[in-house]
């Protein structure tokens, strides 16, 4: 065993809260990369139903049958605002992780006086404020507003073409980039979680 292997898999302190934090980055992005692709389904759902509603029927007619239609548009509704409530609770455990990385920082600042980086190349003012403050969580921030906007409108579009785009908008997830995936392929380089 090599003192370089033995570095990474005895680490402690902020080395290893680090760490661990980069690890937790990656698994919620696993977690929302599921739950975009569920929601999507769901998503889909809801506007082929609408979309059947408009080539039988004009949009501004109710009937009786219409109403009980509305069940499994109703029902699938509640799974897409289910889908949005586990996207909410992923965003406030990155805003946590986000808060615990700050801490390290602020503690290894004090112990070490803002100098020497932790792993490869990056310090932890950079970890903080460059990756995880700046990048990731805005961008998770940023894309959770849209969902809770489709899940909003998705199901009293108007037009048919209305609900594409809007399912577009959720498949396509406009603010998770490949930058943003690259940033958490990075950390897990930069922790030693993926090899160089």
């Amino acid at each position: 065993m090599t003192s370089t292997n033995r570095k990474c898999s005895a680490l402690t302190g902020s080395s290893r809260k680090t760490k661990d934090n980069a690890a937790d980055w990656f698994n919620l992005m696993l977690r929302w990369n599921r739950l975009n692709d569920e929601g999507f389904n769901v998503a889909a759902n809801i506007v082929n139903s609408k979309r059947s509603v408009y080539s039988t029927e004009p949009p501004l007619v109710v009937t009786s049958a219409g109403v009980s239609d509305s069940a499994p548009l109703q029902d699938d509704c509640r799974t897409l605002q289910d889908v949005v409530d586990k996207m909410v609770t992923i965003v406030t455990k990155m805003e946590r992780l986000t808060a615990s990385q700050s801490g390290v920082r602020a503690l290894d600042d004090f112990r070490t006086q803002g100098e020497g980086h932790l792993f490869h190349g990056w310090s932890l003012t950079l970890y903080v404020s460059e990756v995880a403050t700046a990048t990731l969580l805005v961008d998770f921030r940023q894309e959770l507003r849209l969902k809770q906007t489709i899940l909003q409108e998705v199901a009293h579009t108007v037009t048919s073409d209305l609900g594409l785009v809007l399912l577009s908008g959720w498949l396509h997830q406009p603010f998770i980039t490949d930058r943003t995936r690259l940033t958490v392929e990075a950390l897990l380089m930069e922790t030693g979680l993926r090899p160089l």
